[in-house]
C-alpha cells in the first residue's frame, strides 16, 4: 500500500498528538487490517483499552505493518474491575501478552470508578512504571479534582488525561487545568461519534477549505495543543483523518469554533463523574 501523503506529525513529551483509537473496532480481522493500515499510511500511535476486547487485533495489526514496535506509540487503559493493586499488575500483563509487547508507551486508568482507590490503583502503576513494564502512567475521564488527588499520591501529575472532547464539548476547564499543569489532553470521540457533519459553522469552514468536517475539527483539535486519536476503520476514512495534519485553520475559522455554544456530550456512563460539564 502506498502511504500517500506525509506530514510531519507534532510531538510533545514524545507523544505523537495524531492517532489511531480503536473504541467499538471489535471484529477482529477488521481491527487488525485497521490498525496495520493506519500505521502505514503514517500513524504511530495507537490507543486501545481491556474493556475494548481487541487487544489482541491492535497488536496483530502492529506486527503486520511495517513498522517496527519502537517506533509506535501504544496506550491501553486499566478496566474498572482491575484497580485493585494485584489487579492492576495482572491484568496490565495480560494486556501486554494479547498485545505482544513487553511495555505500553502509556497505561491509564480507565475511569475514577469501580475499584478505583488513587493510593492502591496508582501506586500499582507507579511500581508498573518503575519496572519498566509502563512508560508513563495516564487517566481517562478524571475531572480537576481526580488529578489533583492522583497527583498528590503520584507526587507529580498524571502524563495524560484522557477525555472525550470535540467542537460540540470544547473542555475549557480540564484544558486550563492541563495548561497549568503540564498534563497532556487527549481526545477521544474527536468527532463527536459523526456530530460533527451536522454543526453549520463546521460545514462553512470545511466549504471554505475544501476539505472534511472531520478534518476541520481534528485541526482545531490541534490548534488547542490536544492530541486527538480518531476512530476510523476503513482505509478511506483512515486517510481522511491524517489529512487533517494539512489543514491550517486561520484565526476566524478558530474563532467560529470557539465560539460554537452547544454542548453535546456522547459518551455519559451511570458511573461517570458527578462533575460533569
Amino acid at each position: 500500500m502506498s502511504q500517500g501523503q506525509q506530514f510531519d506529525v507534532p510531538e510533545r513529551r514524545g507523544m505523537p498528538m495524531f492517532g489511531l483509537g480503536t473504541w467499538q473496532n471489535d471484529d477482529a480481522d477488521q481491527c487488525t487490517e485497521s490498525v496495520a493500515t493506519a500505521l502505514d499510511v503514517g500513524y504511530r500511535h495507537v490507543d486501545t483499552a481491556q474493556a475494548y476486547g481487541n487487544e489482541d487485533a491492535v497488536g496483530d495489526g502492529i506486527a503486520r505493518s511495517s513498522v517496527d514496535r519502537e517506533d509506535v506509540f501504544l496506550a491501553s487503559k486499566v478496566w474498572i474491575s482491575n484497580l485493585g493493586a494485584e489487579a492492576v499488575a495482572s491484568s496490565t500483563t495480560e494486556s501486554l501478552e494479547k498485545l505482544g509487547t513487553d511495555y505500553a508507551d502509556l497505561m491509564y486508568v480507565h475511569w475514577p470508578a469501580g475499584d478505583y482507590d488513587p493510593e492502591e490503583t496508582l501506586s500499582a502503576l507507579a511500581e508498573l512504571q518503575e519496572e519498566g513494564h509502563v512508560k508513563h502512567v495516564g487517566v481517562s475521564n478524571f475531572e480537576p479534582e481526580h488529578l489533583d488527588r492522583a497527583a498528590e499520591v503520584l507526587g507529580e501529575q498524571p502524563f495524560a488525561n484522557q477525555v472525550e472532547m470535540h467542537p460540540l464539548l470544547q473542555q475549557e476547564e480540564l484544558r486550563a487545568y492541563a495548561d497549568d499543569h503540564d498534563v497532556e489532553l487527549v481526545a477521544y470521540s474527536p468527532l463527536a461519534r459523526g456530530k460533527v457533519f451536522d454543526v453549520d459553522e463546521l460545514n462553512d469552514i470545511a466549504e471554505k477549505h475544501g476539505v472534511s468536517e472531520a478534518q476541520v475539527s481534528l485541526a482545531w483539535l490541534r490548534e488547542k495543543g490536544i492530541t486527538a486519536i480518531p476512530k476510523a476503520t476503513s482505509e478511506e476514512h483512515i486517510r481522511d483523518n491524517w489529512g487533517s495534519l494539512g489543514v491550517e485553520l486561520d484565526d476566524e475559522d478558530v474563532a467560529t469554533i470557539d465560539a460554537i455554544e452547544e454542548r453535546d456530550r456522547q459518551v455519559d456512563p451511570d458511573f461517570a463523574p458527578d462533575a460533569w460539564d
